[in-house]
């Protein structure tokens, strides 16, 4: 994995344009691991690995038993990577990472909410599609895509193959529209992204991180601002318009005067 330290925003803009195709997730504390949520908290709290394949079955198949109470359309429960969506978009620890094809959303998640050093990191997709890992070329983008009846069964729920699968589900919510969402999927739970694309064949580093600094971060979120990328825009409901109130906080205009309360 490369890894660059920005001094500025303008140098965080050149070089991810130069990303063409990528895909980012921004990260508020640069020493965090690229983990998703369930390995995280798999990690913490249940110590036996061998046993972790039959508690993610086990809340797979809790959600889909009472979801339907919730759901217009219970058919999107019988879809693996739909189900998964829906899980993670409701706040259930899945093994999906959150990742967008915007290098701007990333940072903005990256930097709304630190004043640390925060990270982005850049996954070279276009050229991830076309690789396979070394253990077993065959396990390449399409033969394992979770989205095929059994995929997620036989490739990835067994925790047992260093392999990733990027994409979206074949509908995709308001959400992961505004936000240019997409998913990364590992095969395994006990080790970082990171380590995963390690094992995957290629002439270059298939992982990037940007290491953002807080002396950028004022800058930056004004920029964001400024291209509508805020909580309102890329979570479009009541949420989502709230957690915005917290930048505006932040933003004063010369000149402005308030009007009568």
């Amino acid at each position: 994995m490369d890894i660059v330290h920005i001094d500025s925003w303008d140098e965080f803009v050149t070089l991810t344009s130069a990303c063409d195709g990528w895909a980012f997730r921004g990260l508020p504390d640069a020493g965090w691991q690229l983990m998703s949520s369930l390995s995280r908290y798999l990690h913490s709290f249940v110590p036996d690995r061998a046993s972790w394949r039959q508690r993610e079955e086990r809340a797979l198949r809790i959600f889909r038993r009472k979801a339907h109470i919730y759901l217009p359309d219970a058919g999107v429960l019988v879809d693996d990577l739909r189900c998964l969506a829906l899980m993670q978009h409701h706040g259930a620890p899945t093994r999906m990472l959150d990742f967008t094809k915007s290098p701007f959303v990333a940072a903005f998640f990256a930097l709304n909410n630190t004043n640390r050093s925060a990270a982005v990191f850049a996954l070279d997709t276009p050229t991830l599609w076309q690789a396979a890992p070394r253990h077993d070329v065959s396990l390449r983008r399409e033969a394992i895509d979770p989205r095929v009846p059994g995929n997620f069964e036989r490739h990835f729920a067994g925790n047992g193959k260093e392999i990733i699968w990027v994409g979206e589900p074949e509908a995709m919510d308001r959400r992961l529209v505004a936000q240019s969402g997409t998913f990364v999927v590992p095969g395994v739970l006990d080790k970082p992204l990171d380590a995963i694309i390690g094992q995957y064949e290629s002439q270059a580093p298939l992982l990037r991180k940007f290491v953002l600094p807080p002396a950028i971060r004022a800058e930056a979120m004004l920029s964001l601002y400024r291209m509508n990328i805020t909580h309102a825009t890329l979570f479009p409901d009541l949420d989502g318009l709230a957690r915005s109130i917290g930048y505006e906080l932040e933003i004063t205009w010369p000149g402005y005067r308030p009007g009568p309360a």
